[in-house]
């Protein structure tokens, strides 16, 4: 069976099914914007938008058309593709940037499987869930609601859809629901698992770390509100109170991922770091922007407290890597979260701006770990039972896709 992937950055949550699907003997090809190794077995071909958007665009419709850009340039390299006589049977896509709107009327006679990660603007979701950054504008409103709609042109086009957890795939309108499987990414839980004999060093860090030291990690893309640095950051001082041995290490970028930018000028990560400086030891904060996947996964091995919080939104790999470590995992009571983390049975829960309630949770991890052994123990399990890799997830699509395609895949 010829397969073809389309995402800008290939592999992207792709990039363990992709190779699995041609280490059975099917031809893959992926389309891609960024030219990158692509994983064994996978061809990769590149496409490149002409221009951007244009100035004179209706603002309200300028997303929709950086989106239409980039599938108009997809659509043009596959079509030089189908001159030299390919054609698949299975398109798979995140169709979250446009680049897919046109596979469709390419490759007509090919299934077409879209990973939904988000629909954007239901109640009980992100947009206006943060008060301090103000009650969205009806301008913004607007804006909003037009993030949807290469995602809804993917849901009239698809044959079948994949949501990676259930919350994400309850946010979807109710008529497509049906045709909707849920699979997560997968998590390799033979490789992300705890490690007694762990050492975490780091230049920044003056010491090398280990399990049963007091370590308190953070771990996301950019340091930003979206996935609640700021909450996190208000709560350092009393935790620093509460543990003067401990050190704390974030990881994170100084960009941003979701979400608006910081005020010209600045970043989240010093707007918040500044906000409290003059409260912090900041000989015992480290951050240490992004790391080498081995090194990450030492410090999640070698962590006390691993602290994740996200507004409810897509929730982070980095959640689940942590709690298949054997982290004690502190999230925030959001939506995503309580999905995989039930309070008390398998980590520990709180309020997302509850900053004081934050701090004791931290402190009860760090000077408690071995009492939460067995929490530890269950996250693990949690994370094995659902969503490892082998077992669950790459299972979970071969049965999809066979289905679908009738026939073994």
């Amino acid at each position: 069976m010829k397969i073809l992937f389309i995402h800008q950055n290939f592999p992207g949550q792709f990039r363990h099914l992709a190779p699995a699907l041609a280490a059975a003997g099917h031809r893959v090809d992926a389309m891609a914007m960024h030219r990158r190794p692509p994983p064994p077995g996978v061809t990769q071909h590149v496409y490149g938008v002409q221009r951007r958007p244009g100035k004179d665009v209706h603002p309200l419709l300028r997303e929709a058309e950086a989106k239409v850009l980039r599938a108009e340039a997809c659509a043009a390299a596959m079509l030089h593709m189908a001159k030299d006589g390919y054609r698949p049977d299975l398109i798979i896509t995140n169709p979250g940037w446009g680049e897919a709107l046109f596979a469709k009327d390419v490759f007509p006679g090919a299934k077409l499987v879209s990973l939904l990660e988000f629909f954007h603007g239901t109640p009980d979701g992100d947009f206006g869930f943060d008060p301090e950054f103000g009650h969205p504008s009806i301008e913004a409103r607007m804006k909003h609601r037009l993030k949807n709609m290469a995602l809804v042109e993917s849901l009239l086009a698809m044959d079948r859809g994949v949501a990676p957890t259930a919350w994400q795939a309850s946010r979807l309108p109710a008529e497509y629901r049906s045709r909707v499987d849920v699979i997560f990414d997968g998590i390799d839980t033979a490789h992300v698992r705890p490690n007694a004999e762990a050492r975490f060093t780091h230049p920044q860090v003056p010491q090398a770390l280990g399990p049963g030291d007091p370590v308190v990690t953070f771990v996301n893309r950019n340091l930003e509100p979206y996935r609640g640095y700021h909450v996190f950051m208000r709560a350092l001082p009393e935790i620093q109170r509460r543990l003067p041995q401990a050190r704390f290490l974030l990881v994170g970028a100084d960009g941003v991922s979701y979400g608006a930018a910081a005020p010209a000028g600045t970043t989240w990560k010093q707007r918040f770091l500044d906000e409290v400086a003059s409260e912090l030891d900041l000989q015992r904060v480290h951050f240490l922007g992004q790391l080498p996947y081995a090194q990450y996964l030492q410090l999640l091995q070698v962590s006390a407290a691993h602290v994740y919080l996200t507004y409810p939104f897509v929730l982070s790999w980095s959640c689940l890597e942590a709690m298949s470590a054997g982290c004690h995992v502190i999230g925030s009571r959001t939506a995503p979260v309580m999905d995989y983390i039930e309070d008390g049975v398998n980590g520990s829960l709180f309020d997302f701006f509850d900053t004081a309630s934050l701090a004791a949770l931290v402190e009860d991890a760090v000077r408690h770990r071995d009492a939460h052994a067995r929490l530890r123990e269950a996250a693990r399990r949690t994370v094995i039972e659902r969503c490892d890799l082998k077992q669950v997830c790459l299972p979970k699509w071969r049965s999809m896709l066979s289905d679908l395609m009738e026939l073994p895949v």
